[in-house]
Protein backbone atom coordinates (compact mmCIF):
# COMPACT_ATOMS: atom_id res chain seq x y z
CA UNK A 1 0.00 0.00 0.00
CA UNK A 2 1.20 3.49 -0.90
CA UNK A 3 0.21 6.73 0.80
CA UNK A 4 0.73 10.45 0.46
CA UNK A 5 -0.19 13.43 2.58
CA UNK A 6 -2.63 15.74 0.84
CA UNK A 7 -2.19 19.51 0.62
CA UNK A 8 -4.40 19.85 3.69
CA UNK A 9 -2.19 19.07 6.68
CA UNK A 10 -3.02 15.75 8.33
CA UNK A 11 -5.21 14.37 5.53
CA UNK A 12 -3.90 11.37 3.56
CA UNK A 13 -4.62 9.38 0.43
CA UNK A 14 -4.00 5.62 0.61
CA UNK A 15 -3.72 3.41 -2.48
CA UNK A 16 -3.67 -0.34 -1.85
CA UNK A 17 -2.35 -3.00 -4.19
CA UNK A 18 -5.03 -5.11 -5.85
CA UNK A 19 -4.41 -8.78 -6.56
CA UNK A 20 -6.35 -9.82 -9.68
CA UNK A 21 -6.59 -13.37 -10.97
CA UNK A 22 -8.95 -15.45 -13.11
CA UNK A 23 -11.60 -15.34 -10.32
CA UNK A 24 -11.66 -11.55 -9.99
CA UNK A 25 -9.55 -9.65 -7.48
CA UNK A 26 -8.72 -9.18 -3.82
CA UNK A 27 -7.86 -5.85 -2.22
CA UNK A 28 -7.49 -4.53 1.31
CA UNK A 29 -8.47 -0.81 1.34
CA UNK A 30 -7.36 -0.34 4.98
CA UNK A 31 -4.08 -1.69 6.30
CA UNK A 32 -3.17 -0.74 9.86
CA UNK A 33 0.66 -0.96 9.55
CA UNK A 34 0.70 1.50 6.62
CA UNK A 35 -1.86 3.73 8.34
CA UNK A 36 0.29 3.83 11.50
CA UNK A 37 3.39 4.65 9.46
CA UNK A 38 1.61 7.56 7.75
CA UNK A 39 -0.54 9.01 10.52
CA UNK A 40 1.40 7.94 13.61
CA UNK A 41 -1.59 6.76 15.63
CA UNK A 42 -4.11 3.93 15.37
CA UNK A 43 -7.55 4.32 13.84
CA UNK A 44 -10.31 3.31 16.23
CA UNK A 45 -13.51 2.25 14.46
CA UNK A 46 -16.72 3.01 16.35
CA UNK A 47 -19.08 2.76 13.38
CA UNK A 48 -19.13 2.03 9.66
CA UNK A 49 -21.30 3.95 7.19
CA UNK A 50 -22.39 3.25 3.64
CA UNK A 51 -24.05 5.66 1.20
CA UNK A 52 -25.41 5.15 -2.31
CA UNK A 53 -25.83 8.22 -4.53
CA UNK A 54 -27.10 9.15 -7.97
CA UNK A 55 -24.84 10.99 -10.41
CA UNK A 56 -24.53 14.64 -9.43
CA UNK A 57 -25.31 14.17 -5.74
CA UNK A 58 -23.09 16.37 -3.59
CA UNK A 59 -22.87 15.37 0.08
CA UNK A 60 -21.17 17.73 2.47
CA UNK A 61 -19.21 19.68 3.55
CA UNK A 62 -19.86 17.73 6.78
CA UNK A 63 -18.00 17.66 10.09
CA UNK A 64 -18.63 16.95 13.76
CA UNK A 65 -18.34 19.30 16.71
CA UNK A 66 -16.05 18.59 19.64
CA UNK A 67 -14.63 16.10 20.38
CA UNK A 68 -14.60 15.51 16.63
CA UNK A 69 -14.52 12.46 14.41
CA UNK A 70 -11.96 10.92 12.09
CA UNK A 71 -13.02 9.21 8.86
CA UNK A 72 -11.49 6.72 6.45
CA UNK A 73 -13.47 6.65 3.20
CA UNK A 74 -13.30 4.66 -0.03
CA UNK A 75 -15.55 3.97 -3.03
CA UNK A 76 -16.30 0.27 -3.74
CA UNK A 77 -18.79 1.05 -6.55
CA UNK A 78 -19.13 3.87 -9.06
CA UNK A 79 -16.87 6.89 -9.06
CA UNK A 80 -16.64 10.04 -6.95
CA UNK A 81 -14.51 13.04 -6.19
CA UNK A 82 -13.78 12.91 -2.45
CA UNK A 83 -12.95 16.29 -0.96
CA UNK A 84 -11.23 17.30 2.27
CA UNK A 85 -11.63 20.91 3.44
CA UNK A 86 -9.58 22.39 6.28
CA UNK A 87 -12.13 24.12 8.52
CA UNK A 88 -9.82 24.44 11.57
CA UNK A 89 -9.74 28.08 12.64
CA UNK A 90 -6.09 29.14 12.99
CA UNK A 91 -4.74 26.41 10.69
CA UNK A 92 -2.13 27.49 8.14
CA UNK A 93 -4.29 25.77 5.50
CA UNK A 94 -7.67 27.10 6.76
CA UNK A 95 -10.18 27.10 3.90
CA UNK A 96 -7.93 25.00 1.64
CA UNK A 97 -9.19 21.80 0.06
CA UNK A 98 -7.85 18.80 -1.79
CA UNK A 99 -9.66 16.41 -4.13
CA UNK A 100 -9.06 12.69 -4.64
CA UNK A 101 -10.81 10.67 -7.33
CA UNK A 102 -12.03 7.44 -5.74
CA UNK A 103 -13.30 4.36 -7.55
CA UNK A 104 -13.21 0.54 -7.45
CA UNK A 105 -10.32 0.36 -9.92
CA UNK A 106 -7.75 2.26 -7.83
CA UNK A 107 -9.37 1.56 -4.43
CA UNK A 108 -7.89 4.85 -3.19
CA UNK A 109 -9.07 5.82 0.27
CA UNK A 110 -8.98 9.17 2.04
CA UNK A 111 -8.26 9.77 5.72
CA UNK A 112 -9.91 12.80 7.32
CA UNK A 113 -8.45 13.79 10.69
CA UNK A 114 -10.42 15.66 13.34
CA UNK A 115 -11.27 19.18 12.26
CA UNK A 116 -11.70 18.47 8.57
CA UNK A 117 -14.77 18.95 6.47
CA UNK A 118 -15.76 16.10 4.16
CA UNK A 119 -17.66 16.34 0.89
CA UNK A 120 -17.99 14.28 -2.24
CA UNK A 121 -19.77 14.33 -5.57
CA UNK A 122 -20.98 11.14 -7.25
CA UNK A 123 -19.80 10.96 -10.86
CA UNK A 124 -21.95 7.92 -11.74
CA UNK A 125 -25.35 6.58 -10.74
CA UNK A 126 -25.28 4.08 -7.87
CA UNK A 127 -21.97 5.37 -6.52
CA UNK A 128 -21.28 3.76 -3.15
CA UNK A 129 -19.09 5.35 -0.49
CA UNK A 130 -17.96 3.29 2.48
CA UNK A 131 -16.74 4.98 5.67
CA UNK A 132 -15.10 3.90 8.89
CA UNK A 133 -15.57 6.55 11.59
CA UNK A 134 -14.06 6.97 15.03
CA UNK A 135 -17.26 7.87 16.88
CA UNK A 136 -20.91 6.91 16.71
CA UNK A 137 -23.53 9.07 15.06
CA UNK A 138 -24.83 11.88 17.26
CA UNK A 139 -27.21 14.22 15.39
CA UNK A 140 -26.54 17.07 17.86
CA UNK A 141 -22.85 17.08 16.85
CA UNK A 142 -23.33 16.79 13.07
CA UNK A 143 -22.63 20.12 11.34
CA UNK A 144 -22.13 21.34 7.77
CA UNK A 145 -20.71 24.15 5.68
CA UNK A 146 -22.43 25.02 2.40
CA UNK A 147 -20.77 22.93 -0.35
CA UNK A 148 -21.10 25.69 -2.97
CA UNK A 149 -19.49 28.37 -0.76
CA UNK A 150 -17.69 30.56 -3.32
CA UNK A 151 -14.95 31.55 -0.87
CA UNK A 152 -13.87 27.91 -0.64
CA UNK A 153 -14.29 27.58 -4.40
CA UNK A 154 -14.44 23.83 -4.88
CA UNK A 155 -14.41 23.21 -8.65
CA UNK A 156 -17.44 20.94 -8.91
CA UNK A 157 -17.63 19.24 -12.32
CA UNK A 158 -19.33 21.48 -14.87
CA UNK A 159 -21.08 18.55 -16.54
CA UNK A 160 -23.20 17.59 -13.51
CA UNK A 161 -26.52 18.93 -12.34
CA UNK A 162 -25.84 19.25 -8.58
CA UNK A 163 -28.29 17.53 -6.23
CA UNK A 164 -27.89 18.91 -2.70
CA UNK A 165 -29.91 18.05 0.41
CA UNK A 166 -32.05 20.65 2.17
CA UNK A 167 -29.69 20.41 5.16
CA UNK A 168 -26.62 21.22 3.05
CA UNK A 169 -28.44 23.97 1.14
CA UNK A 170 -29.31 25.65 4.47
CA UNK A 171 -25.77 25.27 5.87
CA UNK A 172 -23.78 28.44 6.58
CA UNK A 173 -20.77 29.49 4.53
CA UNK A 174 -17.34 28.91 6.03
CA UNK A 175 -17.13 32.56 7.14
CA UNK A 176 -20.62 32.47 8.70
CA UNK A 177 -19.76 29.25 10.56
CA UNK A 178 -16.54 30.88 11.79
CA UNK A 179 -18.39 34.02 12.96
CA UNK A 180 -20.96 31.83 14.77
CA UNK A 181 -18.20 29.89 16.58
CA UNK A 182 -19.24 26.60 14.97
CA UNK A 183 -15.84 25.54 13.61
CA UNK A 184 -13.11 23.51 15.32
CA UNK A 185 -9.79 25.19 16.11
CA UNK A 186 -6.37 24.19 14.88
CA UNK A 187 -4.97 24.21 18.40
CA UNK A 188 -7.61 21.75 19.67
Amino acid sequence: MKYRELSVEGAYEFTPTAFPDERGLFVSPFQEPTFLEAVGQPFTVAQTNHSKSKRGVIRGIHYTSSPGQTKYVYCPRGQALDIVVDIRVGSPTFGAYDIVQVDPESFRAVYFPIGMGHAFVALEDSTVMSYMVSSSYDPKRELAVHPLDPTIGIPWPADINPVISARDTAAPTLEQAKEQGLLPTYRA
